[in-house]
């Protein structure tokens, strides 16, 4: 139905029964009263093996996002960059945060991905949110992002997936404070749109339920929303009522809406690309009308080999997520010039 972020995963780590509970090894309470930043955001994903890396890109490569997610945190284990994270000394995990610390740089793990529907394969939630959240915090790290894909779950329709999502949101924020670390969701464009496709509502009871647990949701979309007018304000077609403000219409804070685009015209996603400078435009257009959220850019490639991005996904949130190192600062740069030039 829809072609979302794939992931390779070429190895993995099963969690060990300590990750079933929160970790004392980074108390929450050392934390600082509130490292969740302001809008806007501006974020890159990381999914890609770079030939001679050992960790994440320095900083100082990252000028113009400040928000930096590996992929992928699975219900098993730490997969691809994630795995790349955990794999490093804590000496090297501080060195990292400090520098991006310095930089106003966000370290966040996505979690979950196109390879798992958990609801579907009856995944306790609790369970699930304790482990995700119990690893963000032995590994140091500012956050996790959502990026849930069970597509079987929700188009039945029957509320179990919007339950289940409930039930872990609610069930990280115990771990996760809101305030002190971040908490976003991932979800497709359309589980936003009014539509009796999603009869028990989709990420419309995502967002009734527990929106103000979530800092923001990302707003990312193929062909339909290719243009400022159908990202932004009317996205008609198939998914009626799924672009920007129509969302915010729906009842979602409209700072917590990001928008998400492939970085280049072909081999990042399916599609949904509009190029980098009419990009601007329409950033400058919904900041006009009160939007500030920020951008996501988005691309998944492994070992040279291709793999389709979140063509269909939703942030809420107009943040800039990319895979790095393919979307780079002249990209972000030509982004940000109309509304947020640095």
């Amino acid at each position: 139905m829809f072609s979302l972020s794939s992931l390779l995963v070429f190895t993995s780590l099963l969690f060990s029964s300590a990750l079933s509970a929160p970790t004392p090894e980074v108390g929450i309470e050392s934390r600082a009263a509130a490292t969740v930043p302001s809008a806007p955001h501006f974020v890159i994903y990381s999914d890609k093996w770079v030939s001679g890396e050992t960790g994440p890109p320095k900083a100082s490569s990252l000028k113009g996002y400040n928000v930096f997610i590996l992929s992928f945190l699975l219900s098993s284990g730490a997969a691809d960059q994630a795995i790349e994270w955990q794999s490093l000394t804590s000496a090297q995990r501080t060195s990292y945060k400090s520098d991006y610390k310095k930089a106003g740089i966000s370290l966040m793990v996505a979690g979950f991905g196109a390879t798992e529907e958990p609801t579907t394969a009856g995944l306790n939630a609790v369970s699930a949110a304790n482990k995700m959240a119990a690893w963000v915090k032995k590994y140091d790290l500012d956050g996790l992002d959502v990026d849930y894909e069970d597509f079987t779950a929700m188009d039945k329709g029957d509320g179990k997936a919007e339950q289940w999502l409930t039930d872990f949101t609610k069930q990280v924020r115990t771990q996760l404070p809101k305030g002190k670390y971040i908490l976003t969701h991932a979800p497709v464009a359309p589980w936003f749109s009014v539509n009796d496709a999603f009869k028990a509502g989709a990420y419309l009871k995502v967002n009734k339920n527990v929106g103000s647990q979530i800092d923001w949701f990302y707003n990312q979309g193929s062909t339909m929303y290719t243009t400022c007018d159908t990202l932004l304000t009317k996205s008609g077609g198939t998914w009626p009522k799924s672009s920007i403000f129509e969302i915010h219409a729906a009842g979602v804070s409209l700072n917590q809406l990001v928008i998400g685009k492939p970085a280049q015209a072909a081999g990042d996603a399916n599609n949904g690309y509009i190029s980098p400078a009419t990009l601007a435009t329409c950033l400058a257009t919904a900041k006009k009308s009160g939007w500030n959220a920020g951008v996501m850019v988005w691309q998944v490639r492994a070992f040279g080999l291709e793999v389709l991005g979140p063509g269909e996904r939703l942030l809420t949130l107009l943040r800039l997520a990319s895979q790095y190192p393919d979307a780079d600062a002249s990209w972000i740069k030509t982004v940000r010039s109309k509304a947020f030039a640095e």
